[in-house]
């Protein structure tokens, strides 16, 4: 799967805006290919402060794009702007100040942390700019806190460098010219932070702000008798004591908003794996009750990575003992009403999350061409004098819709009445379901854009000794892609037979003929997937590779062949009895 990080890097520059955007622009215009495909960042943002004399931007992208992004932007603002000029209100220790990699989706942060170091590193070794590792990217305990790397900021970097103890991760032992202009830039890994208001049915800050000390990390300071008025509370050093909230990694206060004539508990969720978002909205409505108050709604402010609303609908889904297995999009409407995202004003997860901005409607237009037609459509596509969609396709989308069938089943067992106690039985089996049909969808597209590299194949240049063997070469690559596309569509409409036989055997029995036909679905798949995968892999050069191949393709059919026997005779038995 693939796998998407978030870039944040602020530089030392809020003012001049041809300095702003040519650091963007090299940002923007970065483009690496891997497997095959180009890839760009997606820029999200970018807010200049004039009084800080600093600017935020916001991309993301894969791991590949973002790092190589992230480089040109060091070094673009390394060319720019000059550490010994600059002043601001915010603290700041280079040109670029801090780079923060964060995890979005299909990504852990350590491994996060670990691409940050070799970024740093890299910065160091070809642009000779120091560079100190912060918060998960930590080298040293101490610097996982931004404000030690950052210690007396770019005035301080001489001292700093000639110490032992205190020198850059990576960087130089004395104050080069080049950290001079440079400055050091703080390079480190942190997870998503999410931003979101909780709307209360009242007007008092003072009420809101009661709501957000009950539940922060920090909590309020504690006070005799635990009450909102006694005295202060101080430890034998004469320091304050603290009562700390309920949220672990969270930040909040009250106020009151005139836009919405309304108060807000206004919070920053900096650790979205001890506190997720429906877990902060539970526990905020909580706290809210217990003072009289009641939370009406939530908005988020900024971006949000799918998997929050993703967890967020399936946690309120078992709440209600409903199915998690059912579409995406079903998901996050689920989410986006169980906490009222939409309280204030119209909540679009196409607008608000990270991964559906990743790609453009005329990209996602291209890449599931086929998969966006009506049923009608495909059909006649497919009819078309048009060589793709052809077998491989098609044999992509029957497994799917077995897939959809057996999916289909689990669905309605777990909401059939009587069947209450089984429902995350069923649940489970429809979420295995809707991978699996997602997956295969995947390849009704791929399929057909493998045989397209192949018809690419054929008008390059053949001219020269040089080029014929370009060409060879291409199209050996390309016949073993549209080899390997149709294998992994036999492999997983293989696997639609375990959903279809544990539906035949225990789902809903007035589902079983839909069971026995997901079976029929997925056997014509994994039969039509292997025929593909012979057609092609007899134009291999590599004769040995072709017959490895077409043997597994074959082991897949026999197994299909038994499998669809053995569902089958269950849904026979159970109709007949």
């Amino acid at each position: 799967m693939r796998q998407i990080i978030e870039c944040v890097p602020n530089f030392s520059e809020g003012r001049n805006k041809d300095v702003i955007n040519r650091i963007v622009e090299a940002i923007a215009s970065v483009k690496v290919n891997c497997n095959d495909q180009d890839e760009k960042v997606k820029l999200l943002d970018v807010d200049p402060g004039e009084a800080t004399n600093r600017t935020v931007v916001t991309f993301v992208g894969t791991p590949e794009a973002v790092l190589e992004a992230a480089f040109q932007g060091v070094k673009k603002a390394g060319e720019l702007i000059d550490m010994r000029n600059h002043h601001g209100a915010h603290p700041r220790s280079g040109a670029t100040d801090v780079l923060p990699l964060i995890p979005v989706s299909n990504i852990t942060l350590e491994e996060c942390a670990t691409l940050a170091r070799t970024l740093a590193k890299r910065i160091y070794e070809e642009l000779e700019i120091p560079c100190y590792c912060y918060e998960e990217a930590a080298l040293k305990p101490e610097r996982r806190n931004l404000a030690v790397c950052r210690a007396g900021e770019y005035e301080a970097l001489p001292e700093k460098i000639a110490d032992a103890e205190r020198r850059p991760d990576f960087g130089p032992t004395e104050f080069t010219e080049r950290a001079a202009v440079s400055g050091a830039t703080n390079v480190g890994a942190r997870n998503f932070l999410i931003a979101v208001n909780y709307n209360l049915n009242t007007t008092s800050t003072r009420r809101a702000m009661a709501v957000a000390f009950d539940v922060r990390e920090k909590g309020r300071k504690a006070r005799e008798g635990g009450s909102l008025t006694g005295k202060l509370l101080k430890d034998e050093n004469g320091e304050q004591i603290w009562q700390p909230g309920t949220l672990k990694g969270t930040k909040a206060i009250g106020w009151f908003i005139d836009e919405y004539g309304i108060a807000q508990v206004s919070m920053n969720i900096t650790d979205i794996q001890k506190t997720p978002l429906h877990v902060a909205y539970e526990e905020v409505t909580r706290a809210a009750s217990a003072r009289g108050l009641k939370v009406t709604g939530a908005e988020i402010v900024g971006l949000v990575p799918k998997r929050v609303l993703l967890d967020a609908g399936k946690f309120y889904l078992e709440k209600q003992q409903r199915s998690t297995g059912i579409s995406e999009e079903e998901i996050l409407k689920i989410a986006v009403k169980s906490m009222s995202l939409d309280d204030l004003k119209p909540f679009n997860p196409k607008e608000k999350v990270i991964e559906y901005l990743m790609e453009s409607e005329e990209e996602l237009a291209v890449k599931e061409r086929l998969i966006r037609m009506t049923c009608k459509d495909f059909a006649k596509e497919t009819a078309s004098e048009s060589p793709a969609p052809g077998g491989g396709s098609i044999s992509a989308y029957m497994g799917a819709l077995g897939a959809a069938l057996g999916t289909m089943v689990a669905n309605l067992s777990s909401h059939k009445r009587g069947w209450d106690s089984r429902w995350k039985e069923f649940s489970d089996w429809a979420e295995k379901g809707q991978t699996l049909m997602n997956e295969l969808l995947s390849l009704v597209d791929e399929d057909t854009a493998a045989f397209n590299k192949i018809m690419d194949v054929f008008s390059m240049p053949k001219g020269t000794e040089e080029e014929k063997a370009a060409r060879a070469a291409a199209m050996e690559a390309a016949t073993l892609y549209a080899t390997e596309v149709p294998l992994r569509t036999v492999k997983s409409s293989y696997k639609v037979f375990e959903i279809a036989k544990e539906m035949a055997q225990n789902g809903n029995p007035n589902s079983a003929s839909d069971s026995g036909v997901g079976a029929i679905a997925a056997r014509g798949a994994v039969m039509g997937a292997a025929l593909n995968v012979h057609i092609n892999a007899v134009g291999l050069e590599d004769k040995a590779k072709a017959k490895e191949l077409m043997d597994e393709a074959d082991k897949y059919v026999k197994l299909a062949q038994e499998a669809e026997t053995e569902v089958l005779k269950i849904v026979n038995d159970k109709i007949n009895s």
